[in-house]
């Protein structure tokens, strides 16, 4: 194989290679072998001779004789030869597999498709210059699999691609193969790989354009020009400039399918933010109101954070809330510091939120994580009650807490537990007493900090009194005199 330097041809083989290509054709006809092997001789002196486009016609012709002459053992065979043969130009044999890739869907049935697919993914091997070529074929083959029913050998063929690594392969491409690699795994049921995968796609790559003027895009277009010709014939090709939309809709749905997988209500929630930043989203009246009530349904299960709690009142200032009435105002229930009592949140907003498929009254639901999503939501409902409990309550009663959470003493003491565990609210509970204290013990360090900040506070305050009196008395002694002159004048 050469070094795939383009060099130029010792001599010009394009009359000869007019002139035999034609006789071996016809030559095929009758004896399909000594037209390959006129050809061969040929293809010999040429490669030798560096003549690029004469030996790329030649191995396509060769291969295009025994693809129509429907010897696919013998394509096969003339496949792998004539990429073994010494000094084979590169670029040459790059040609003879793209022609060869075409042939597949002409294969009489799957045993010869499959052998083809076999042959190419041999001789492409190892090989950086036609890496894109032997993706595109492997991806034939695992979409053959998918359809015979093997998903894991479709998933594991697939999967061995690193496709990330291409240099040559445009970037939409490489995102439409990760995307692809990351639905067999979610189909096979390997979330742990899907996830790795997923992290190969950055998101900046989705990254929402500002519109530009007419102006903006022809200024654009003359400097894509511009680089395009002087780009030397090792750099990658440039990006084009093409709606990603597709993309990114397919991404954030795989992504919020793994979340929902492993509970990640705050992720399922941040990618339908993303989704929400789409145009064609937002141009859809059916679409935006579904994601925007999936944004409210997943930040409300999320477990309560700092980062929670910013995002959540960040989504209730969205001024299209308005478009869905019941999730916004349970959405600003979370949002103020008051007691939600259950029963009645379930009698007012289950009904409706039944309909949807995040939640569901019953395991009987088509998404059997439905049913676990409303549980979540009655937790997140008595945490928020327990916070609002322990903001305004020091010391209270363990019958009156059990009275205002609706809940029995084990359930209480498991949530308030849980709460503490996260580090959300500070209480201590003494059973034999039955009281819980939501009161922080301090030190002496901590008393005597709050006292001198006081303090500081306090002077503070007395100085800035002082100032605004002493002011009230110069105003005072100078107004007297300045209506005295004013009477002086006004008696003048």
């Amino acid at each position: 194989m050469s070094d795939g330097r383009i060099l130029k041809p010792d001599k010009d083989f394009s009359k000869e290679a007019d002139k035999q290509i034609l006789e071996a054709q016809e030559l095929a006809n009758s004896n399909i072998l000594a037209a390959i092997e006129k050809l061969s001789v040929l293809e010999k002196s040429t490669r030798q001779a560096s003549d690029l486009a004469s030996t790329s016609r030649l191995l396509v012709a060769i291969v295009t004789i025994c693809k129509n002459s429907g010897d696919w053992g013998l394509l096969n065979e003339q496949v792998l030869l004539l990429s073994k043969k010494h000094g084979q130009l590169k670029q040459a044999a790059t040609k003879m597999v793209q022609v060869v890739m075409t042939f597949i869907e002409a294969a009489p049935d799957a045993e010869k498709k499959l052998s083809v697919i076999e042959t190419l993914r041999a001789v492409t091997e190892g090989k950086i210059f036609v890496e894109v070529e032997r993706a595109r074929v492997t991806r034939i083959l695992s979409n053959m699999k998918k359809e015979q029913g093997d998903l894991n050998a479709a998933a594991d063929i697939l999967c061995e691609l690193q496709v990330e690594t291409f240099g040559s392969m445009e970037r939409r491409e490489k995102t439409e193969f990760i995307l692809e690699q990351v639905s067999l795994c979610i189909e096979k049921g390997d979330w742990t790989q899907a996830g790795i995968l997923s992290r190969k796609i950055s998101t900046k790559y989705f990254a929402r354009k500002p519109k530009r003027t007419p102006e903006q895009i022809e200024k654009d277009r003359k400097e894509r020009e511009e680089k395009e010709m002087n780009r030397s014939a090792d750099d990658p090709p440039l990006e084009k400039e093409d709606d990603v939309t597709d993309l990114k809709l397919r991404y954030y749905e795989q992504q919020i399918t793994l979340a929902k997988q492993d509970d990640k209500y705050l992720e399922a929630c941040k990618h339908y933010r993303q989704v929400l930043d789409t145009e064609s989203v937002e141009s859809n009246p059916e679409q935006l109101h579904a994601v925007l009530q999936r944004v409210i349904y997943y930040i409300i299960l999320s477990p309560y954070d700092n980062e929670q709690s910013d995002l959540l009142h960040r989504i209730h200032t969205d001024t299209r809330n308005t478009l869905i009435p019941p999730e916004a105002q349970l959405l600003k229930l979370f949002t103020v510091p008051e007691l939600m009592r259950w029963p009645i949140v379930s009698e007012k907003f289950g009904p409706h939120l039944y309909t949807t498929d995040v939640f569901s009254a019953t395991n009987n639901s088509t998404d059997p994580k439905a049913h676990t999503r409303w549980q979540d939501l009655r937790k997140r409902v008595i945490e928020h009650n327990v916070r609002v409990v322990a903001k305004y309550y020091t010391r209270i009663q363990m019958g009156r807490l059990t009275q205002l959470l609706d809940l029995d003493e084990d359930e209480t003491e498991t949530y308030i537990s849980q709460l503490v565990t996260a580090k959300t609210v500070y209480a201590k509970i003494d059973r034999p007493a039955r009281v819980v204290s939501f009161a922080k013990t301090r030190d002496a360090d901590e008393v005597l900090n709050e006292w001198s900040g006081s303090m500081k506070s306090l002077l503070g305050l007395l100085e800035r009194i002082d100032h605004l009196i002493t002011k009230e008395e110069m105003m005072a002694r100078i107004q007297p005199v300045g209506e005295k002159g004013g009477k002086e004048v006004k008696a003048h």
